[in-house]
């Protein structure tokens, strides 16, 4: 089974494959070079320097990654060794930074926690999540967070906000995600209003985006039999849109809605959504 995943450096996305061959990562030479915006052009820029340097042309080796039009294509990638040698060839300033950022990739704890993301659709214990219940989100959190956080899996007791935002008050949370548990699910804008509650609400301390992200893909899942492409939504528009949900919620339903698919059982769409899902959360 092929392993993939997006990093975002920059907001520019860089794909990486597992190869089991070689028990590691490798990550896509076009994106880096895209990533470092080192030319209009980075595929051209890649070919020129792959031929002017017969190093990088040895080391390199060509897997599939998939592509905007969803299509897997033969990509160069390079390794950790092969990353190493791009880095000080490349006159760029940001070679230093783009390095420390690669060389991080499974250390911090979003990166952990993605890791987790992604075992649930591997292990199929997604398929044994509660959907649309409160003890459902706090499995799918237990499960994202646990052993890194000690509240993995618990409603928040203390009162937080964001960005000057009070979310629902800790002495009428239990009442409030009640409440929320038993909105209906009947049809598209009924599931986002429940979803955009449970965003008021955040009922964790933290990583409540990240849980709620799979918590509708679910809710979709079994009474639509959709789910959400996260790649087809832009992250400054997600941002926005949610921050005016609080009191229009047409926003982001609209961007779901166009962003939905019936490949319900597809684990590339699923990985892809955790990447962007975790993107989002990502500070500028």
């Amino acid at each position: 089974m092929i392993k993939t995943s997006i990093r975002f450096f920059n907001n520019i996305p860089v794909r990486s494959v597992w190869n089991e061959e070689t028990s590691r990562w490798w990550l896509c030479a076009v994106d880096i070079i895209e990533a470092l915006s080192l030319s209009v052009s980075p595929r051209k820029y890649w070919n020129t320097l792959k031929g002017r340097n017969n190093q990088l042309s040895s080391i390199c080796r060509q897997l599939k990654l998939t592509a905007n039009d969803g299509k897997r294509y033969l990509s160069d990638v390079i390794d950790d060794d092969g990353l190493t040698l791009l880095m000080a060839i490349l006159p760029n300033k940001k070679t230093d930074v783009f390095l420390k950022w690669a060389r991080l990739k499974g250390t911090s704890i979003d990166e952990q926690s993605k890791n987790k993301a992604y075992e649930m659709f591997e292990n199929g214990i997604i398929s044994d999540i509660e959907v649309g219940t409160i003890n459902g989100l706090q499995q799918i959190h237990s499960y994202l967070f646990g052993g890194l956080y000690d509240f993995a899996g618990k409603i928040r007791n203390l009162n937080i906000s964001k960005g000057g935002f009070v979310f629902a008050s800790v002495g009428y949370l239990d009442q409030t995600l009640a409440t929320i548990e038993k909105m209906p699910e009947e049809n598209l804008e009924q599931i986002i209003k429940k979803y955009v509650e449970m965003n008021v609400a955040h009922p964790f301390m933290e990583g409540n985006g990240r849980t709620t992200r799979i918590w509708l893909d679910l809710i979709l899942k079994k009474n639509l039999a959709k789910c959400v492409d996260w790649s087809k939504i832009d992250k400054t528009e997600y941002l926005n849109a949610m921050k005016l949900s609080v009191v229009d919620y047409n926003d982001i339903l609209i961007l779901i809605e166009n962003a939905l698919t019936d490949k319900i059982n597809d684990r590339e769409i699923f990985m892809k959504g955790i990447d962007y899902s975790y993107y989002y959360e990502e500070q500028n």
